[in-house]
């Protein structure tokens, strides 16, 4: 399957639908689920701010990495070079089992 053909059968899922959908699984209150899923990207947001790696077992991990100043090219004027910043970056990388189960996909 090419990218292009992912693309139109994906939807996108938002902080809300899941949300509802892990209050229906688990039969708990929406409020409650809403509450430590904030609280859990809060965190995660808090400890790669201050430049700590996050692993999550067969999940992934996530990691703030330097991306170098570089240079591009203006889109609309691609003989206009321009300095791209140097700047920070969080960066994933899939675990085994998630690699596996979209590959199988």
């Amino acid at each position: 399957m090419t990218t292009m053909a992912n693309k139109d059968t994906s939807k996108t899922i938002t902080k809300k639908n899941l949300i509802n959908g892990i209050s229906q699984e688990k039969g708990i209150h929406p409020n409650d689920v809403r509450s430590v899923i904030q609280a859990f990207l809060d965190k995660m947001t808090d400890c790669l701010s201050e430049g700590d790696r996050l692993e999550f077992r067969d999940f992934g991990v996530f990691e703030v990495v330097h991306r170098k100043q570089k240079i591009g090219r203006n889109p609309k004027n691609a003989s206009v070079p321009i300095v791209i910043p140097a700047r920070k970056a969080v960066k994933f990388t899939p675990g085994k089992k998630m690699k596996k189960q979209i590959e199988g996909a």
